[in-house]
């Protein structure tokens, strides 16, 4: 796999899990009754500021663990093998 498309897919993961964030604040934002209370915080502000960031860093923070490739930015000489990564 090229590192171009690599980085296409990579983009492609981003852009699904902002707009996955921006559904769920919305949905709690919008969605949730004003009256609904926990700790005498409204129910919708509790869930859209407070739990969805905690929740998608911790899903941005699988995704570069697992889902992202670590790729050389160096460019390619011609007549150069690449060497394999070792951190």
């Amino acid at each position: 796999m090229s590192r171009f498309s690599l980085a296409r897919r990579e983009a492609a993961l981003c852009l699904l899990l902002t707009l996955l964030y921006f559904l769920a604040w919305y949905g709690c934002a919008y969605f949730i009754p004003e009256s609904l209370r926990l700790w005498g915080i409204p129910l919708w502000f509790l869930l859209s500021c407070m739990l969805m960031p905690l929740l998608f860093m911790g899903l941005c923070a699988f995704m570069v663990g697992k889902l992202f490739v670590h790729i050389p930015l160096d460019p390619e000489l011609p007549g150069q093998q690449e060497a394999p990564y070792e951190p």
